[in-house]
């Protein structure tokens, strides 16, 4: 078993993945970008949970997919998101929460604000323009939700460990 932490993310269908992660190239910094567009659930859970981390999403995927939908913009500081509305994954992400409580790191231990990052580490004052366009022209969207998905952090990229499809949907 590895040492990494482990991060777990929502899949998203494959054309919401396509346009979000063209948004994503499009305005993160290159050299800064090196993972795919993300909804991020837990950012750093102990290696020591893997197997049950694993036996718990395969669970919680055994139904169809929750409902999501993309609802606004949001300022980041140094970047952009779009934040994500969707009560069956807040649901989920708080069972998972409540199970692994006390081995939780801060970050994933207080409230979660999901959302997806599409710029980071920028000015502010070029994440505040990029929001003011994404604004002019955003309509909030359903967003589908195809999966979760578990990953080794390595200090940049990602290494996937597996992927969990809901019932009916494609990852």
């Amino acid at each position: 078993m590895s040492a990494a932490p482990i991060i777990v993310t929502a899949l998203f269908g494959p054309a919401d993945f396509a346009k979000l992660d063209a948004l994503r190239r499009q305005h993160y910094p290159a050299e800064r970008n090196q993972v795919p567009a993300h909804l991020t659930l837990f950012a750093h859970l102990p290696p020591s949970l893997e197997p049950e981390l694993g036996r718990r999403l395969a669970a919680a995927t055994t139904t169809a997919a929750p409902r999501a939908r993309l609802a606004g913009v949001i300022d980041l500081g140094s970047g952009t998101g779009l934040r994500v509305e969707s009560e069956g994954l807040e649901a989920l992400r708080d069972d998972l929460a409540d199970a692994f409580r006390g081995l939780l790191a801060m970050q994933d231990s207080g409230p979660w604000h999901p959302h997806v990052t599409i710029q980071n580490k920028v000015e502010p004052r070029d994440a505040r323009a990029l929001q003011q366009r994404l604004r002019a022209g955003f309509a909030p969207a359903p967003l589908a939700i195809a999966g979760l998905a578990s990953w080794r952090y390595l200090g940049g990229p990602w290494q996937a460990i597996r992927r969990y499809p809901f019932r009916g949907a494609r990852v």
